[in-house]
């Protein structure tokens, strides 16, 4: 009796789903809750709270994320078009109450928080949301008809004003909304004018961070002193611009999270001490489990274990990048495209943050860190990639 064997891509074909980045998702997020518990039990001991605290209210949001995912994946991703308006709407509401209101949360000094009904969650998470849905559609509807800058002035301009709402308390969520259209329009546009331009920010961008890293401290902070007055910026944001020229800034105060963040990735090693072994996560670095969570990858799994959940991610938008390509159009494409910038703009970022390559602005490690929001709406995300995918294997079989 022969038995017929299925690889990977015919369990694909079979199913309608991407296996592959299914796995890798569920995989992270099982890594994630691993990390969360290994990183919080000492805080939540701390706190009274009981040292499975954070890892069962991780393990609650990854739960719903996943519920999310099959839903979206389930339904057909053309439906989204209908979202776009009510998700837009949605997004500029929530940040107003969020800014303007008392039902914003703060925590840290930071108002990122919004509470509706007793669940509080981080309402930067539906504005990426929205933004990739306006984005994805107004290319592929207005693109035949307004081609050119009009197209790209009005994304910008719509991306723009929810971008400047989360500025004030998130420069980092700031920072990932502005750039899912300008990838979007690098990839999509073909005048080679606005692709120059588009390349001509990223090197003058590049360039200035490179002169505010070396140059010298006191001149840093008469630069600093300038932006407090004249821009929207915060002075608690301008003083993390001090720690990252010189980590040795305030060592007690705003560089102290910054110097026990390297320590920490020092001390691993290339092995690390052992899951579990790292000392940092006990009261010396701060926000262990979220903000500064592959500090303590690396300290307990060391540089073997960074370069390995490195590998992971590159793996997973590998995948995404193979859906995109094989999307049945470029509204289905275009969405991809926004979760895969969303997802590694956000990667980098936190790596960049606790290394000091960038200044640090608090954001979490995509999948891992403790943080219910960001991981119920990227898993969710995850459900509209596979969507699109999906919508791509079931015209094939017909």
């Amino acid at each position: 009796m022969k038995v017929k064997r299925l690889n990977l891509q015919d369990q694909q074909e079979k199913h309608s789903y991407d296996i592959s980045l299914l796995f890798v998702t569920v995989f992270l997020c099982v890594f994630g809750l691993i990390m969360v518990y290994s990183a919080s039990y000492y805080t939540a001991e701390m706190k009274g709270l009981g040292s499975s605290y954070y890892f069962r209210r991780q393990l609650i949001s990854d739960l719903v994320g996943l519920a999310g995912l099959l839903l979206l994946s389930w339904l057909p991703y053309r439906l989204y078009k209908w979202a776009v308006l009510p998700a837009y709407a949605v997004a500029i509401v929530l940040m107003i109450l969020t800014n303007y209101t008392r039902l914003g949360h703060t925590a840290g000094g930071r108002t990122r928080w919004i509470n509706l009904f007793g669940i509080t969650f981080q309402s930067a998470e539906v504005v990426k949301i929205a933004v990739i849905l306006v984005a994805a559609f107004l290319i592929f509807t207005y693109a035949r008809e307004y081609r050119g800058w009009k197209l790209w002035l009005t994304l910008l301009i719509l991306t723009a004003v929810p971008a400047a709402l989360v500025f004030s308390n998130d420069l980092s969520s700031a920072f990932i909304i502005l750039a899912i259209p300008l990838i979007m329009i690098f990839l999509v546009n073909d005048n080679r004018k606005l692709t120059v331009f588009l390349i001509f920010l990223l090197i003058l961008a590049a360039v200035a961070i490179l002169l505010l890293k070396f140059m010298s401290l006191d001149r840093l902070m008469k630069i600093g002193d300038w932006l407090v007055e004249h821009t929207p910026l915060h002075e608690y944001q301008v003083r993390r611009l001090y720690v990252w020229n010189d980590p040795t800034y305030d060592a007690r105060g705003d560089g102290y999270q910054v110097l026990q963040g390297l320590y920490a990735i020092g001390s691993g090693g290339i092995f690390g001490k052992g899951l579990g072994a790292g000392t940092q996560k006990l009261g010396f670095v701060p926000e262990a489990s979220n903000d500064m969570i592959f500090t303590i990858i690396c300290e307990e799994l060391g540089l073997f274990g960074a370069f390995a959940l490195i590998l992971l991610y590159i793996f997973m938008l590998s995948r995404m990048v193979q859906i995109a390509n094989r999307a049945d159009d470029i509204f289905g494409s275009l969405i991809v495209v926004g979760i895969i910038t969303q997802i590694a703009v956000q990667a980098v970022l936190h790596i960049g943050v606790v290394t000091n390559v960038f200044p640090n602005t608090g954001i979490s490690l995509p999948f891992i860190s403790y943080g219910g929001t960001s991981s119920a709406f990227l898993l969710a995300e995850v459900g509209m990639v596979i969507s699109v995918g999906r919508g791509n294997t079931l015209r094939k079989k017909k």
